[in-house]
């Protein structure tokens, strides 16, 4: 989907044994002590089910995982939800603490804080909790783990690009599905609708985006599938994505209807060379906004450099959109393990626009297609 520091091994774990919970626990751990962090503070969410495989309910109730080098990490949950706390995949590795209504959860979090000392929080903290956190400890510093953290998830094991790997295959059985229905004279939203039943026909258990974009709305990368009436001659956009077993997909292919023009099949074909020349670029220790770069110039060669309007890619894990991303500025250098799309586009305004995007993964060798349906222009009816 568009927009849109060295990492410790990887954790062991195989499809078999589920995700090493423990690993993790330790690898975050370290790579604080290694950013100079006293520790972390993860709140429910992406990084929370990660490290523990916990996800309780979203409510204005603190729950608050403190993981600090050299100690046993901590999960400070409400009274009426430490059971369930008790029962997460990770509770053999932590130490599950309780608090009560009526009791202030952040007066029970500040003793654990080290004064004067700087915490990694989870992107995603409740502005509520952090504000509740500060005025516990006023000397006490925060920094959002994109910014001080950025790799904590970033590098896959094996179990996790397996993962990956399925939900790919499975978000391109729905493409090849949905290329074969009707797309002239029916709406937008009910391809979208179509796209969503097929991801979950396929083994999706959340469908987080389907987008399809035609004709002129396809020059809006983030267009909401609407009542526009697909026609004879639309370039189509489809993008679209979910979670499969806790990971996650996003695929784009651009179909036309009926018969393309010259022009159409020359932008189709510049994307295509694009997202090739970026693929081939991946390597370990190629610097991420390397492979934008590489993107950038096919697009740019050809004359539509100022239509090539977001980067080339982000990040994918049991989240949509995170680290690393594939954008000018970012130095981080691609590592073995790393999942990220790799998206260009051309979007002409008021006119159409083309989109192709896989996720890829960084091998020892290069590069490794997690989306592996054709990218030729495919004309559907």
């Amino acid at each position: 989907m568009s927009d849109a520091a060295a990492p410790a091994p990887n954790p062991p774990g195989g499809p078999a044994g589920g995700p090493a919970y423990a690993d993790r626990l330790q690898r975050a751990a370290v790579e604080a002590a290694d950013s100079g962090l006293a520790g972390l503070i993860v709140t429910p969410g992406p990084d929370l089910e990660w490290l523990t495989g916990y996800r309780p309910p979203p409510t204005e109730r603190l729950t608050v995982l403190l993981i600090a080098p050299g100690e046993r990490p901590r999960l400070l949950v409400p009274a009426l939800e430490r059971p369930d706390a008790e029962r997460a995949p990770a509770a053999g590795s932590l130490s599950v603490t309780g608090w009560s209504d009526g009791q202030d959860p952040y007066a029970a979090l500040a003793p654990l804080l080290g004064p004067k000392s700087r915490y990694g929080v989870s992107d995603n903290a409740w502005a509520l909790h952090l504000l509740g956190l500060q005025r516990a400890c006023p000397e006490v510093a925060y920094g959002a783990f994109s910014e001080v953290m950025p790799m904590l998830r970033a590098v896959k094991d094996a179990y996790e690009v397996e993962r990956l790997a399925a939900a790919g295959a499975a978000a391109d059985a729905a493409y090849e599905d949905v290329s074969g229905l009707q797309f002239e004279g029916r709406q937008e939203r009910e391809v979208a609708a179509d796209l969503a039943r097929l991801l979950l026909e396929h083994g999706h258990s959340q469908v987080d985006f389907t987008i399809v974009g035609s004709g002129p709305n396809g020059a809006n990368p983030h267009h909401e599938a609407g009542e526009r009436v697909i026609e004879l001659g639309d370039m189509v956009v489809m993008d679209f994505g979910g979670l499969k077993d806790g990971y996650g997909s996003d695929t784009t292919r651009t179909v036309h209807v009926g018969t393309p023009t010259a022009e159409e099949r020359k932008v189709h074909d510049v994307v295509r060379e694009a997202q090739q020349a970026a693929f081939e670029a991946v390597r370990p220790g190629v610097a991420c906004q390397e492979v934008d770069r590489v993107a950038r110039q096919v697009i740019r060669a050809a004359g539509f450099g100022e239509y090539f309007i977001h980067r080339t890619g982000h990040g994918i894990g049991v989240t949509t959109h995170e680290p690393p991303y594939l954008v000018e500025g970012e130095h981080l250098p691609l590592v073995p393990g790393m999942c990220f799309s790799i998206e260009p586009g051309i979007y002409l305004p008021g006119r159409f626009g083309v989109r192709i995007e896989d996720i890829v993964v960084c091998t020892e060798s290069g590069g490794r297609r997690l989306n592996n349906t054709a990218h030729g222009m495919r004309v559907v009816a």
